[in-house]
């Protein structure tokens, strides 16, 4: 028994009601309590509450791209089971598939901002208004290189996707990270893209 992990666990069983349309899931109360000497036993009281179900989702800010466009990307249909997760990675971070941000970011818009508010929630379904900001497209300014001591510079920057004068694009960053990644110099995990932006004057410094 870890405590720290008890507790992560308790999120994640929450977060896992919400994923299935339980919005007003809690726990009420969660008892620990000695079985042997060796071993506990848990008990944990929820509420589960009522299942919810999306109504309409509204789009605004948008200038660039369709409410159509942007649903088309979203792909969750009135009726749709409410998850909240789903939300988020739609909006910011889909590993399957294209997602909101990266729409944006790909042409440019690193200054990019989203935010889901619930709105309405009538009966058992919700109302989400999808609130953006666009922002003006990037340009990358200077491309630096640190930490760097297992091969020339240059052999670097000719995989870099990312080169100054050219506007920002998210894809560029990642197909970068795996081509760093692929000379067998450095591992993935340490290929770490650094973005300083300066919305200012509408460029970015890798």
């Amino acid at each position: 028994f870890i405590k720290t992990d008890y507790e992560e666990d308790k999120k994640n069983v929450i977060a896992f009601y919400n994923s299935k349309g339980y919005r007003d899931a809690e726990i009420i109360s969660d008892t620990i309590y000695a079985n042997n000497k060796n071993t506990i036993n848990i008990d944990f009281k929820v509420s589960e509450g009522p299942k919810y179900y999306f109504r309409n989702i509204i789009w605004s800010g948008n200038y660039i791209y369709t409410d159509k466009q942007l649903a088309a990307v979203m792909g969750i249909a009135k009726g749709d089971v409410y998850n909240k997760e789903l939300i988020q990675r739609k909006l910011n971070f889909n590993p399957k598939g294209m997602d909101i941000s990266g729409l944006y970011m790909d042409d440019g818009y690193l200054f990019f901002r989203i935010n889901d508010v619930e709105v309405a929630v009538a009966g058992d379904s919700i109302d989400v208004e999808m609130r953006i900001f666009e922002g003006e497209q990037a340009t990358i300014d200077q491309v630096t290189i640190t930490g760097n001591d297992r091969t020339s510079d240059h052999v670097i920057r000719r995989e870099l996707m990312t080169v100054p004068g050219e506007k920002f694009r998210r894809s560029d960053i990642i197909r970068t990270q795996q081509s760093l990644s692929q000379l067998g110099y450095f591992a993935p995990e340490k290929v770490n893209p650094n973005l300083v932006p300066n919305q200012a004057d509408g460029t970015v410094d890798i």
